[in-house]
């Protein structure tokens, strides 16, 4: 298998929250710190403790987005929470001139407008394998209300109904086990061809 082909094209990466998103790519980063890029996103919203302007977010005032969109500067955008959040072509344009993979952490909002733009990325779902282990993982977290995990479960409802549409996604990698998806998600990002796995049912009450 040569994974060349497909190294080549942005990865797209979708799931719900608490799916385990950021844990796969932060091992994938730690382990190849010269191989992959992320795409950095645009926001309206303010910095929080931490957070690195250029490196987390670009923090740009809500009128510079408004003119960024009227550009056409974004593959895809959205508004969340009342904040505006946009990838733009930019961005991901930097990180392949780097020589390295541009990774992309997309909502399936943002998955729709990619499909109407000439990216041509490769399309990742990470699934939970049950709506309980979710609402398991989101309520762990010890940072949620449970108002606010009913509103990510019924967001992630929205996501897996649309990733069961023919076509949506090229791949889906079920994060049953962290260790073992990761090595699928390993293989996925360094371009090589697997066989996606099938979809949890989902007929669980969460």
């Amino acid at each position: 298998m040569s994974p060349r082909a497909d190294f080549l094209r942005p990865l797209v990466l979708s799931g719900p929250s608490g799916v385990g998103k950021s844990t796969l790519l932060q091992r994938l980063f730690s382990e190849f710190p010269d191989k992959f890029g992320f795409s950095v996103s645009h926001t309206t919203r303010n910095p929080r403790a931490g957070e690195v302007d250029g490196k987390h977010y670009h923090f740009v005032p809500a009128q510079r987005f408004k003119d960024l969109i009227q550009e056409g500067a974004f593959i895809e955008h959205a508004e969340f929470s009342g904040n505006h959040y946009g990838t733009s072509f930019e961005t991901v344009r930097q990180v392949h001139e780097q020589g390295r993979r541009c990774i992309l952490d997309i909502e399936a909002q943002g998955v729709r407008q990619i499909k109407n733009t000439k990216l041509n990325p490769v399309y990742l779902f990470i699934s939970p394998p049950s709506l309980v282990a979710l609402r398991s993982r989101l309520q762990g977290r010890g940072t949620e209300t449970e108002a606010s995990v009913q509103k990510r479960l019924a967001t992630a409802l929205a996501e897996v109904a649309y990733a069961q549409e023919p076509g949506a996604h090229d791949l889906v990698i079920v994060n049953d086990d962290l260790d073992r998806a990761y090595e699928v998600f390993k293989r996925v990002a360094q371009g090589e061809e697997i066989e996606s796995e099938r979809l949890p049912a989902f007929d669980d009450v969460a």
